[in-house]
């Protein structure tokens, strides 16, 4: 019988779980054994594992499930160098010329484990098959407006903390805009994707104006000076190889308009940064990383943006994800078996 082993969140600030109630009550139909770790951080509204039918573990105890256990959780594992010996399901953020990438490959490779890695879950198309991407866009152009009225008032952004609905994070920021002053001019690249499509509905619900980019408009490579002249950049895209440098490090001290950059994507330590002019992520309790004084220059650079809305977009993503995990039963095939060649070639 596969097991699927849903792991509480360890990491500060992540209240999302890739599955709710209703999903173990249809795997457990479908004839999987479900265990899910109970978790002091999961968001309110994602309870009622027990009475779907779901065997219940203590908090963290995945390193000593059955060795056949298919480990189930989102964002990465302590980084504490142990071997693993389990299949996990994760996002890894291993692949793309990262560099702590390495050292868990490395980590898989000493235990015999295997990684299935949820953003290289994909269909015969290669389109992903779940993601968080559309509530990514929307909470991280919440957090790059937020940095931007901040900095209007000629104060530092603040903390951010997680919000039980769509209303409750769009409400103070609607009041402040409302009561007058400038609307900040916003640019979204990969606008036509799940995290662009998420960020420029913000922007609409706002009433910012917007302006939308996609692969016509960055396909010459640059440089692209009408970045500079907005106050808000959104970059939506991944990065990749050929990836185009979209804010290079000397426009910091030219002149420009922009004031904010929100890096949705995130990838402050992969090669192929589109927007190199900062090196680590940012965090909830310092939302931006100032680059620049004079003019300022804040980047947003939150790596888990959707834990923002929690339930919203735990709800949205388990809904994509579950035909995959009603699949599991055979892992050498469809999405299972395309994200285990990925690791293959991968973990060396």
């Amino acid at each position: 019988m596969t097991h699927l082993w849903v792991r509480a969140e360890q990491r500060q600030n992540e209240a999302r779980v890739g599955i709710t109630p209703e999903g173990v009550r249809a795997l457990i139909a479908a004839g999987l054994r479900v265990t899910v770790e109970h978790s002091s951080s999961r968001a309110p509204g994602l309870t009622g594992y027990a009475e779907a039918g779901a065997e219940v573990a203590p908090e963290n105890s995945w390193p000593g499930a059955p060795a056949d256990a298919i480990i189930f959780g989102l964002k990465e594992l302590p980084d504490d160098g142990t071997p693993l010996v389990h299949r996990h399901i994760m996002f890894g953020h291993a692949y793309k010329g990262q560099h702590s990438g390495r050292r868990l490959l490395d980590r898989f490779k000493a235990g015999g484990g295997v990684l299935y890695d949820l953003e290289y879950l994909v269909d015969e198309d290669g389109r992903r098959v779940a993601a968080f991407g559309y509530w990514a866009g929307f909470a991280g152009a919440a957090v790059a407006l937020k940095a931007w009225l901040a900095g209007r008032r000629g104060a530092p952004c603040g903390p951010v903390a997680a919000c039980p609905s769509r209303d409750a994070l769009l409400a103070p920021l609607q009041q402040e805009l409302q009561e007058g002053g400038e609307r900040p001019r916003v640019l979204v690249i990969g606008a036509l994707g799940r995290v662009g499509t998420g960020a420029a509905d913000l922007c609409d619900a706002t009433g910012l104006p917007v302006t939308r980019w996609d692969i016509p408009e960055t396909e010459s490579g640059g440089p692209f000076p009408e970045i500079l002249a907005h106050d808000i950049f959104l970059n939506c895209i991944f990065a990749r190889p050929g990836t185009p440098v979209f804010v290079p490090h000397a426009a910091l001290a030219g002149p420009r308009a922009l004031r904010v950059i929100g890096d949705i994507a995130c990838d402050p330590d992969s090669d192929y940064n589109p927007v190199p002019v900062y090196d680590r992520a940012t965090t909830w309790n310092a939302p931006v990383i100032r680059v620049h004084e004079a003019p300022p220059m804040d980047v947003m650079a939150i790596d888990n943006l959707p834990s923002l809305l929690p339930v919203e977009s735990s709800q949205d993503f388990a809904a994509q994800l579950l035909p995959s995990l009603l699949a599991l039963g055979d892992l050498d095939a469809g999405v299972w078996g395309r994200a285990r060649d990925v690791f293959d070639r991968h973990v060396g």
